[in-house]
Order: structure tokens, then sequence, then C-alpha cells
């Protein structure tokens, strides 16, 4: 055993000589760790390409956002006047009608007949008239000549008088007969829209008695909100300088604001919440608000202007806060803190962070970081926001 250890440590002695003298063979060349310092450099980190965009200057307007509700300007119930059968509906459930439209029908018969007879009675009356009128035209000249005495004068004078008051009432129980057939007939009040028949043809109403439907006014419509007392002060300066355009959206609707004014603030403050009623009216020609709605009111109080704006895309959170990635000197990544303002559609106001020379990069932000290099290059131009 013992002579197999000296061989192979001269075996081990005679390798070591070898290297020492001639090199390192190479069938050792793989067996064989080379030093650190003989490694490859490391490859140069690439260029991360990034779209970036330029910070916007512009005037941006203030607003005010409230989550508000429709109401119509006039809401009637519609009841009859006179008493009867409804004979026809002219307007359907739903429909939007006019003023002076017919709505319903009343079976008009009994008020025609009272009308008739009126005005036969007058009739009568008006030929009593001229006979007691002729009478006493005779009368003057009889007692002139001493045929008819004063008695039987002043009793033809207040003959006509009491023919003239008759005929007079005459008159008026014509125009109360024909105001009673014309309520026979129910028209409209105001431009709106009816909303479900409650009396079906055959119903028999009274005067105050059954409803028949309701009539609502829709076209302008007012829009309730509730600011609270900090805006208040906002809004009364705002107002003071001119009239305040309201724009109401509704909820989950892309489609253009429907733009109106601010007209009414309520006298006092709700102690309870520290909020006060206000209204604007709206045109709400295409009918699209109805009463009860819940919509969204924006108030443009004034302008703030030389406002920086960056794309809403463009900004990142972290435990810090809101920032946005820059290229800065030589084409690396920057970070910056950045307070945000009030949106203008695909772009966001920043009120500290940026200024206006940056570029702000608008992309590939999960796959860049500070210090990082890129390859920035010009992203397509925001479009504006729908007015």
């Amino acid at each position: 055993m013992r002579w197999k250890i000296t061989t192979a440590v001269a075996v081990i002695a005679a390798a070591a000589a070898y290297v020492h003298f001639n090199g390192e063979p190479a069938f050792l060349s793989g067996l064989i760790s080379k030093p650190a310092d003989a490694a490859a450099p490391a490859q140069a980190m690439q260029a991360m390409p990034v779209p970036v965009a330029a910070v916007v200057k512009k005037t941006l307007p203030i607003y005010l956002d409230y989550t508000a509700r429709a109401e119509a300007i006039r809401s009637v119930a519609l009841q009859a006047k006179v008493s009867g059968y409804i004979l026809e509906q002219a307007a359907e459930d739903g429909a939007d009608v006019k003023k002076g439209d017919t709505l319903y029908r009343i079976d008009p018969r009994d008020y025609q007949v009272a009308l008739d007879q009126v005005k036969a009675q007058a009739q009568r009356n008006q030929a009593s008239l001229s006979y007691t009128k002729a009478s006493l035209t005779r009368g003057n000249d009889l007692i002139k000549t001493g045929f008819l005495s004063k008695d039987g004068f002043d009793q033809r004078n207040s003959t006509v008088q009491q023919g003239e008051a008759t005929l007079a009432a005459d008159q008026a129980a014509i125009q109360a007969a024909e105001i009673n057939l014309g309520y026979t007939t129910i028209r409209a009040p105001f431009d709106g829209r009816l909303g479900r028949n409650q009396a079906p043809v055959g119903t028999l109403v009274n005067v105050g008695g059954t409803q028949l439907n309701t009539l609502v006014q829709i076209s302008p419509i007012y829009v309730t909100f509730t600011p609270s007392e900090g805006d208040l002060a906002l809004i009364q300066k705002a107002k003071s300088t001119g009239p305040i355009v309201a724009e109401v959206t509704i909820p989950g609707e892309k489609s253009a604001p429907r733009k109106g004014e601010l007209t009414f603030i309520d006298n006092r403050i709700d102690a309870a919440t520290g909020t006060i009623v206000a209204r604007a009216t709206i045109a709400n020609d295409d009918h699209s608000l109805l009463p009860g709605q819940y919509v969204n009111i924006r108030l443009q109080i004034g302008e703030t202007p030389n406002t920086l704006l960056v794309p809403q895309v463009a900004l990142g959170s972290n435990q810090l806060g809101k920032f946005v990635y820059v290229v800065d000197e030589g084409s690396k990544v920057a970070m910056r803190l950045v307070e945000l303002g009030q949106t203008d559609g695909e772009l966001i106001a920043i009120t500290k962070g940026v200024n206006e020379g940056d570029k702000i990069i608008s992309g590939n932000l999960q796959k860049i970081g500070p210090g990082m290099p890129v390859n920035p290059q010009t992203a397509s131009p925001t479009p504006p926001p729908a007015s």
C-alpha cells in the first residue's frame, strides 16, 4: 500500500514540474479555472425605445362637479272641471304634447243642451225687452198730452230696466254654459309629456275627483344639486362676474354634455349637512333628461392660465405618491413626483413636479426605471377633448 502512495506523489510532482517549465498542456486547459480578471467584458446595456410626449401648456377652465337630480319645471295632475263620462283619450300615454293640444274629451251633450236653453231664454227676454222699450217710447208722447199718468210712465221705465238686467243675466248664463261646454275638452296647459292614463274611456269623472293623468314639462328642465359652504363662496364670486355655465351629463353616457346656466341658489344653508340647494336650467331639447333622473353637473367658475398638462397614461404610482418618468440628460430615465390637478380629456393637469420643456415618457413604464438609458420616440399627438 505504501508503494502506491509513493508512486502517486511522484506522478504529481512530475506533472507540476512539467507545467512549470513547459506551460499548461492542452488537455488540462478545460480543467483548470482561469482567474476572474480574464473574463470577457460585460456587454453594454441596450437603450429601451419609449414613446415621449411634450408637456402641454394651456388655459384650463376651473370646474366644480356634483351629483344632481333632474326636476320638472312644471308638473300637474289632470282633473276634470265638469262631471261626465270620458268619451275619448286624444293623446296616447307618454306622448309629447304642445300647449293647447287636446288630451281628453268628456261627453258634451248635457252641456250643449244647457247652452242651447240659456240662449233660447236670452232670445225670449230680448224680445220682451224690445216690446217694453217700444211701450216706454209711446209713454213719452202720452205723458206730454196727459193721457198717461206719471206713475204709469215710471212703471214702463222700470219694466225696461228690469228687462235689460234680465238680458244681462242671460248673457252671463250663456258665457257660463259655454265655459262648461269648453271644459268637456281637456287641453294641455303647457308643452310637456303625458304619463300613464288613469281614466279609461267610459269612466265617470267628477269635478276635482278622478285624476285622469299627469303632465310634466321636460324642456327646459331643472337640475338641482347641493354644493358645500366652501364651494358656495366660489360660486357666488363667479356669479358676480356673469352667468355661470353648467354642463350636465348622464352617468355612463359618452354623448356631448347638455349646456345650461345656474339660475337659482337657495337663501339658507342646511345646518345638518353644511350644504345649500342650487339649481341650473337646462334646455333638454332632445328630451333625454327626465324628472327624478340622477345626473352629473359641472359648473365652470373661472380659468387657470398657463396650466401644464401631461397624458394620463404617463402617470405611475408608488409608496411615495404619483410620478412621471422624464427623459433626462444623456437620454436616461428620471422619476419626478407630481401633484395632480383636474383632468381635461385624456390629459391631466400637473400643479407641481414638471416643467414646460420636459419630455414625458408615456409608454413602456413597466420596463424602465430611474437611470436606465432609453431611446425616446415621439408619440402620436393626443386628440383634444370633446367639447
